[in-house]
């Protein structure tokens, strides 16, 4: 991979919609949901190929950047990026592409979620490649997810016509960003053909998104010049806590390509891709036995007449037995069980917002 060419992996959420195991204090990209390594180490991992540590950055929170220190410490110190607190992942993506503009004037750069999965690695580089060399022809990228299903969990993306120029992939502009559908119209755009699910994965120019940013969010653009100008300099961090807590807590996705100009999208099938945004979303990366269950991170699960069930321990060696379930998610920790039906998983987040409006925060 070109020298001018950067990872950013952004790393600061909390994860809760995969609560009681994701917490405040261990959000999901911090634990070994899949496999041996955290969300986040595999994420690394799948850059090693493409990106020196040195063209790796990350953008997290104070509280979660020591523990990702530990868990790559390939990484250097100074390419991690500190927010002083969560302002959407526009003002991440402006901080990130402030940091290498100034370190880098030549400088492209993907922007890559630190909790996703992806089955497909080699596929998943070649794409990165195809979507760097049109990124540097100018043009916002994103990888859209060819769908498998009408899903309501996921942003849509619409191709318009195939871009122009000579490239190693199929490329499209953009014709419009949908928000999450409800189920009928997430069954139209299916059907539709040209609509790839959102995958928040991002390629461009350093000035382009920047440029961008001062079109559309001049606010954020005015902070990020401040920002800019003081960094590496005794007054970094004073200048970059008094602009950031003013921010507007807004998307990229919003906040800047939904009105973009030169926006352009590869549709990407035969990744294997999953955002691990839900507890139903472990069914398609987790391999289950021949009765459809899956058991990680417990003691043992006695499965009696079960089928299609997800059962997730605390680490702990308990025993857990299920007769006659189908179709469940069980999760069990030290001080919060849940039992539900694993088509209702996304409903946890509403369960989190309870805990959170009737002041139960030791449970969060």
């Amino acid at each position: 991979m070109s020298k001018h060419r950067y990872a950013v992996i952004m790393a600061g959420g909390g994860g809760t919609r995969l609560w009681p195991i994701s917490r405040k204090g261990s959000p999901k990209q911090l634990l070994p949901l899949i496999g041996q390594e955290t969300l986040f180490q595999s994420t690394v991992a799948r850059l090693k190929n493409l990106f020196s540590p040195d063209q790796i950055l990350v953008v997290t929170v104070a509280e979660q950047a020591r523990e990702m220190m530990e868990q790559s410490p390939e990484i250097p110190p100074e390419n991690y990026l500190i927010e002083p607190a969560p302002r959407g992942t526009a003002s991440v993506v402006g901080l990130a592409a402030t940091v290498l503009q100034k370190r880098d004037p030549d400088a492209a750069m993907a922007i890559l979620p630190s909790d996703h999965f992806i089955r497909n690695v080699d596929l998943f580089h070649y794409l990165l490649k195809a979507a760097f060399d049109v990124a540097e022809n100018g043009c916002l990228v994103t990888l859209g997810i060819t769908p498998t299903m009408p899903s309501t969990a996921y942003g849509y993306i619409q191709q318009g016509e195939p871009l122009d120029g000579e490239y190693k992939y199929p490329v499209y502009t953009v014709k419009s960003f949908k928000e999450k559908p409800d189920e009928q119209t997430a069954q139209q755009l299916l059907r539709m053909g040209d609509h790839s699910w959102n995958s928040g994965m991002f390629i461009w120019r350093a000035d382009a998104i920047l440029t961008e940013i001062h079109r559309q969010m001049p606010d954020l653009g005015k902070a990020l010049t401040g920002i800019g100008d003081s960094w590496n300099t005794q007054k970094q961090n004073d200048v970059l806590n008094e602009k950031w807590l003013d921010l507007q807590n807004v998307t990229v996705d919003y906040g800047v390509m939904e009105k973009a100009g030169k926006v352009a999208v590869l549709p990407a099938g035969g990744l294997g891709w999953s955002d691990v945004g839900s507890w139903y979303s472990l069914f398609e990366v987790l391999l289950p036995d021949m009765n459809g269950n899956i058991a990680t991170n417990t003691g043992q699960h006695l499965a009696h007449e079960t089928h299609n069930t997800l059962v997730y321990g605390g680490g702990s060696e308990r025993l857990v037995v299920t007769i006659g379930v189908d179709d469940m998610v069980i999760v069990d920790t030290n001080d919060v069980l849940l039992v539900c039906k694993a088509d209702q998983s996304q409903k946890v987040k509403e369960v989190v917002e309870h805990l959170k409006k009737h002041r139960q925060e030791n449970y969060l």
